[in-house]
């Protein structure tokens, strides 16, 4: 966490960011709506400069599109879309799990994992939802990491924000997911134990189902994510 000096320091563009993120994932800025610079600035009481600042790279992470004179639009995924994104994660995060697998990693360079798993059955055991989440958002980024693919970690960065759209939306329409804690667990066995093809063929599977999930909850209740 930061520090009060530290803060004050940050530059506005990536508290603008941050900001507007936030925004668009609780809803407070909805899907398909527009916003001037000028609305968005008086709202974040910045300057318009690190509004356009921060609106380009969100436009750069899917999440809005500049659109001449009419400003900022939010934009939607539609389960196609997310279909496409979680066909494209699922392969790229079951490579990185095989090749985490070969790394011959011990323990110690496994604690971020383990740490992650622990703390997605301790929000389970505590039914917060959103702290799962964030849990499995630990998870799935540090097993990426351990796959040591610099493109692999580009790709998936830019797509994680695209999942985490949709899932916000369907998180408390799904069961609990005790079974996603419990593949996990055994994905971080495998490479423990430098199987790479048993760490693939779980992950895989994870993923995939996974995808089911979410299509058919956005499908079920006709959504698209906010």
């Amino acid at each position: 966490m930061m520090d009060g000096s530290a803060s004050k320091t940050r530059p506005n563009s990536h508290r603008a960011i941050d900001e507007l993120r936030d925004l668009i994932f609780s809803g407070e800025l909805a899907a398909g709506s527009d916003h001037l610079e000028t609305e968005l600035a008086e709202r974040l009481h910045m300057s318009r400069t690190p509004i356009r600042e921060a609106l380009l790279a969100l436009e750069g992470q899917g999440l809005v599109e500049m659109r001449p004179r009419k400003g900022a639009r939010i934009l939607a995924l539609s389960p196609q879309d997310m279909g496409e994104i979680y066909e494209i994660l699922t392969a790229l995060e079951s490579v990185a799990a095989r090749n985490a697998a070969m790394a011959s990693y011990g323990d110690d360079d496994l604690t971020g994992l383990a740490r992650a798993i622990d703390n997605m059955d301790t929000a389970l055991e505590a039914n917060d939802l959103r702290a799962w989440a964030q849990a499995d958002d630990d998870f799935h980024t540090e097993l990426v990491r351990l796959g040591g693919n610099s493109r692999i970690m580009s790709v998936v960065s830019m797509m994680a924000d695209q999942v985490r759209r949709a899932r916000a939306m369907t998180l408390f329409m799904r069961e609990k997911p005790h079974q996603s804690n419990h593949d996990h667990r055994q994905v971080m066995e495998a490479i423990r134990k430098g199987q790479p093809e048993v760490a693939y063929k779980i992950h895989h599977a994870h993923r995939t189902q996974a995808r089911r999930t979410l299509l058919g909850l956005l499908d079920k209740h006709q959504l698209r994510s906010i």
